[in-house]
């Protein structure tokens, strides 16, 4: 039989549960805003979002080239310069937003999707069927990523973005699964879930209800970062030629950038070459601290003392 808490309790004790509640989330909040960097980072990460949703459709379809104007240097006309035809760097980054993010975002969210419920079972139901579910994992890690993947473009030209995000993810999720199978375990032998599997709850409902949101921070983390190395794979494709071509994805621009312009030898095409590799780098750090927020939020060991 399953007690309903929200109901045992008085309404008094109630109306001080909702108020601790307020003030956690208070603290959490100023602890967020407390820190510049942090509320830069969201700022950032909205902006390519919005970059990659919208962004395309504030261009043409086929941008305005200017041969007179190749490689030209960042001025009010063009604030990051132009490419080998004179296009407009900034229309470039900002149509291929859309490609890059909302593919490594696709893939993220298929990883989380798989690796949480392949951690969750396989640490949960550790016997047999986790026995099996972890060597499927280290099937799965032990594929060369990168080598696989530029071996499966040959037959899969990934020409939209949602067949890189399934390629991708379908291809990522191993390095969650451990980590979540590795939490759960932890989490199982603890009192409240063995509370919960005396009072003759599910196991179903144990891994939805108790473990589960136990470890979301921790899975929220973990999707952060693997956003970033999902975007690393997907340029590296476009930068190698593994992928079908077009001018405006940001792995593309840093191909022509170095081979065709020369622009490590050369500073005629160093704008062109910058543009994508400072969005990518604002990405990452961007990620990266927003990950280090959700650690120091729900990890008391690690949130500072204000």
């Amino acid at each position: 039989m399953v007690v309903n808490t929200a109901a045992a309790l008085t309404p008094e004790q109630l109306q001080r549960a909702m108020r601790r509640s307020r003030q956690r989330a208070a603290r959490r909040w100023r602890l967020f805003v407390s820190t510049p960097g942090r509320v830069a980072a969201c700022v950032i990460i909205v902006i390519f979002t919005l970059l990659a949703i919208v962004g395309p459709y504030l261009y043409p379809a086929n941008l305005p080239i200017n041969p007179n104007n190749i490689y030209a240097s960042p001025s009010l006309a063009h604030p990051l310069g132009t490419d080998f035809e004179g296009a407009d760097n900034l229309a470039l980054i900002v149509t291929g937003a859309r490609y890059v993010l909302l593919a490594a975002a696709l893939a993220a969210a298929i990883t989380v999707v798989i690796g949480t419920a392949a951690g969750l079972a396989a640490g949960y139901y550790p016997r047999m069927a986790g026995r099996a579910i972890m060597r499927v994992t280290d099937f799965v890690l032990a594929i060369p990523g990168l080598p696989l993947l530029l071996v499966v473009s040959r037959i899969w030209q990934f020409g939209a973005l949602w067949e890189m995000g399934i390629a991708l993810g379908v291809f990522g999720w191993g390095g969650i699964a451990r980590a979540v199978r590795a939490q759960t375990l932890s989490l199982r032998e603890r009192a409240f879930v063995e509370a919960a599997r005396g009072l003759g709850i599910s196991g179903r409902r144990v891994i939805g209800t108790e473990l589960l949101p136990n470890i979301a921070p921790y899975i929220g983390m973990n999707l952060m970062l693997t956003l970033t190395g999902f975007i690393y794979t997907e340029v590296g494709l476009f930068f190698l030629g593994a992928v079908s071509y077009s001018s405006s994805n940001w792995g593309v621009m840093l191909n022509t950038a170095i081979f065709d312009a020369n622009a490590v030898t050369s500073t005629r095409a160093l704008a062109y070459l910058l543009s994508p590799l400072i969005c990518i780098l604002l990405i990452t750090i961007s990620l990266v601290t927003l990950a280090n927020a959700v650690d120091e939020f729900f990890n008391p060991r690690l949130r500072r003392i204000s």
